[in-house]
């Protein structure tokens, strides 16, 4: 079975030729205009990955996004945005996006990024094989928590804790954060990051691991606990 997209997007330009784009790559599409379409949509029939415009009139894909994340829907979604600044990159996921792709893009680029959010989006047979909707986390098992400065993590419950406090992360921050600690103390090369978390390497021009590098560090309330390596790529360490 094709994997099915719901493209949210206002611009009528972009909105059909996305939409044929994604079309003949292979996927089913169902493309609407706005947020509330997008909402009504995703409640009627939830797809296996949303792409939602950030700037839209009435309801924006921000808002879409929180309101599908606080009724527990885990759907990945995949952000498109004209906004370049950093922190407006991290609004979008906050939101609760997983990914976001920066106006004017190359299709190939979205097709990379929805491959890579498809494929870390674990089954559910009980709900057609999409990701399933959150629920309360089970609790810890002894024998599979891995730990690092201070950071414990939970692979199978997909929580993590520094010290006594429960961080709150998105599908990506996660795991960037378990390949940071599975590797404490080894200097990851962009590259291998790219290649371990989205399955793609977005080459030295993307500020993609940058941003959720940066956005770590905040919830970690620990800015030295993730290191920069200059030229290399970064290293979880506690000095």
């Amino acid at each position: 079975m094709p994997h099915t997209v719901l493209l949210a997007e206002d611009d009528r330009a972009i909105r059909n030729a996305l939409e044929r784009a994604l079309t003949l790559e292979g996927y089913r599409v169902t493309a609407v205009a706005d947020g509330v379409e997008a909402l009504a949509q995703v409640h009627r029939s939830r797809p296996d990955v949303l792409v939602l415009d950030v700037m839209m009139p009435g309801i924006d894909g921000l808002q879409v996004c929180r309101v599908l994340r606080a009724e527990g829907d885990r759907t990945p979604v995949l952000m498109l945005t004209a906004l370049v600044e950093t922190a407006d990159r991290i609004a979008g996921l906050d939101a609760g996006a997983d990914d976001y792709v920066v106006k004017p893009f190359d299709v190939e680029e979205v097709f990379a990024r929805l491959r890579a959010l498809l494929r870390r989006a674990r089954p559910d047979p009980e709900n057609g094989g999409r990701a399933p909707a959150a629920g309360p986390p089970e609790p810890a098992a002894p024998g599979r928590v891995v730990e690092a400065a201070g950071v414990r993590l939970d692979p199978q419950a997909r929580r993590a804790w520094r010290g006594g406090r429960e961080l709150e992360l998105t599908r990506t921050e996660f795991e960037l954060l378990e390949l940071l600690i599975r590797n404490a103390g080894v200097v990851l090369d962009h590259s291998t990051i790219y290649d371990r978390i989205w399955g793609y390497d977005f080459g030295p021009g993307s500020k993609n691991l940058a941003v959720y590098v940066g956005y770590l560090r905040r919830k970690l309330d620990e800015p030295q606990l993730i290191h920069t390596v200059r030229g290399v790529g970064y290293v979880l360490r506690e000095d």
